[in-house]
C-alpha cells in the first residue's frame, strides 16, 4: 500500500469536495477489530513496532497490512498470535468477520478479503515460587550440609 498515500472514497455527491483516508487509519481500524476478539493474545509485529511500545508507543495498526486490489476493493493481512487453548479456525473466521464488518462500516470500503496468519501459540504463565531460604533450589544432604 506504500504507492498509495490515501484513498479517495467515491461517493455521488461529491459537491462539497472528496473525502479522502489514509491507508494507516483502516489498519488501525482493523488491528483494533482484530485485537478485540476473544482468543487474540496479541498482534505481531516490526521490529520497529516492538521498539516503539517499549518507549511507550501503543501502535494499534501492529500485525496489519492493506493492499489495494484492481477491483477497487481492499485486502487485508493480518498477523496474530492467539491464546492457547483457542479453537483456531473459529476465532480466524471471527477475525475476519470483525474486521470486514468494522472497515465496512466506518469507511464504506469493500473489502474482498482478510487473510489471518497465525504466527505463534502464547501458553499462560505459570507463577514461579521462590524460597527465600534456598534461592538457587539445591537439594540439601541428609545430614544437613549442601
Amino acid at each position: 500500500m506504500a504507492e498509495d498515500s490515501t484513498i479517495i472514497l467515491n461517493s455521488d455527491d461529491q459537491s462539497l469536495g472528496k473525502i479522502q483516508i489514509a491507508p494507516r487509519v483502516i489498519e488501525i481500524i482493523a488491528g483494533i477489530a482484530a485485537n478485540e476478539i476473544d482468543g487474540v493474545s496479541k498482534m505481531h509485529g516490526s521490529l520497529a513496532n516492538n521498539v516503539g511500545e517499549l518507549l511507550g508507543r501503543s501502535d494499534r495498526r501492529r500485525g496489519v497490512k492493506l493492499f489495494n486490489k484492481d477491483d477497487q476493493t481492499l485486502a487485508i493481512d493480518v498477523d496474530v498470535y492467539l491464546d492457547y487453548g483457542a479453537q483456531l479456525p473459529n476465532v480466524a473466521a471471527e477475525i475476519q468477520d470483525k474486521v470486514t464488518q468494522q472497515v465496512a462500516l466506518m469507511t464504506d470500503l469493500t473489502v474482498s478479503e482478510v487473510n489471518v496468519h497465525v504466527q505463534g501459540v502464547v501458553t499462560p504463565k505459570e507463577e514461579q515460587v521462590v524460597d527465600p531460604d534456598n534461592l538457587f533450589g539445591q537439594e540439601e544432604s541428609e545430614d544437613g550440609e549442601d
